[in-house]
C-alpha cells in the first residue's frame, strides 16, 4: 500500500511538472503535438495534418471568428468567463447536463494537457490551468496556439492545414466567409464540413459573420494588429 501510496505521489509530481514545464516552453515554442493529435492518429492509422504557423499568418478574420463564435468575451476575462460559467452550472441544475462556458484559453490548456470528452473532473482541471495560463501568456499566444491546434476537420488540425486543405489556400488568404465556415465547424469538426457546408453550417456561419461585425473594439484590443 504504502508502494502504491508513493507511486501516485511521483505520478502527481511528473504531472505537475509536465504542465509546468508545458506552460513555460510553450509560451515560446509550438508544441510538437497534442493528445488528441496522438489519439486521432491512432484512429486514423495515419499521422495528422498540423502546420503551425504565426499568428500573422492567419488572416485576421479567424481570429475575430473563432472569438465572435467561441468566446466573445476572450480580451475581457483572466481565463474563465465566470459569467457564462455561471449561467452553464444553471443550466446543469435544470438539465443535469455541463454544457457550455469553455473559454479558448481553456480549451487551449484542454488541447495542450488533458484528454477529450466532458464532465467535472476535466473541467476541474482546465480551471487553474486556464488561469495559468492567461497569468503567463499574453492574449495574442494563447489565440494564436489555438489557431493552430483546434480540429478543424477529419485529420486536420490549425488554421494551415484546415485552410488548404478545405480552401486549397493558405491561412493568410482567408476571407471572412472562409473564416466563418471554419468557426461554425469546431463543435463538431469530424462531421461538419466547411468546404462542403450542410444548411445548418451556413446558418451558423451567418450568424458568426454578424457577430463579427458586432465586436467591439475592447473584445479585439488584446489581439488586434
Amino acid at each position: 500500500m504504502k508502494a502504491l501510496i508513493r507511486l501516485l505521489r511521483w505520478l502527481v509530481v511528473a504531472i505537475l511538472v509536465f504542465w509546468l514545464g508545458g506552460l513555460l516552453l510553450y509560451r515560446f515554442v509550438d508544441p510538437p503535438a497534442t493528445p488528441l493529435m496522438l489519439i486521432r492518429s491512432l484512429q486514423r492509422g495515419a499521422w495528422v495534418a498540423y502546420h503551425p504557423v504565426d499568428f500573422a499568418a492567419v488572416a485576421p478574420a479567424l481570429g475575430r471568428a473563432v472569438v465572435a463564435s467561441e468566446d466573445g468575451r476572450f480580451c475581457l476575462h483572466h481565463g474563465i468567463d465566470f459569467e457564462a460559467l455561471q449561467d452553464a452550472l444553471e443550466d446543469y441544475d435544470e438539465t443535469g447536463r455541463l454544457r457550455g462556458a469553455s473559454t479558448i484559453t481553456m480549451q487551449v490548456a484542454r488541447n495542450l494537457f488533458l484528454w477529450p470528452g466532458g464532465g467535472f473532473v476535466r473541467k476541474a482541471l482546465e480551471a487553474p490551468l486556464a488561469l495559468l495560463l492567461d497569468a503567463l501568456w499574453p492574449k495574442r499566444r494563447i489565440l494564436e496556439v489555438y489557431l493552430n491546434v483546434a480540429e478543424m476537420g477529419g485529420g486536420l488540425f490549425g488554421a494551415e492545414a484546415a485552410a488548404r486543405a478545405h480552401f486549397d489556400r493558405p491561412a493568410a488568404r482567408l476571407g471572412e466567409n472562409e473564416a466563418s465556415r471554419l468557426a461554425a465547424i469546431l463543435p463538431n469538426p469530424r462531421h461538419w464540413d466547411a468546404a462542403r457546408p450542410s444548411a445548418y453550417v451556413l446558418r451558423r456561419a451567418s450568424i458568426i459573420r454578424a457577430r463579427m461585425a458586432q465586436l467591439a473594439r475592447q473584445q479585439t484590443a488584446c489581439f488586434a494588429r
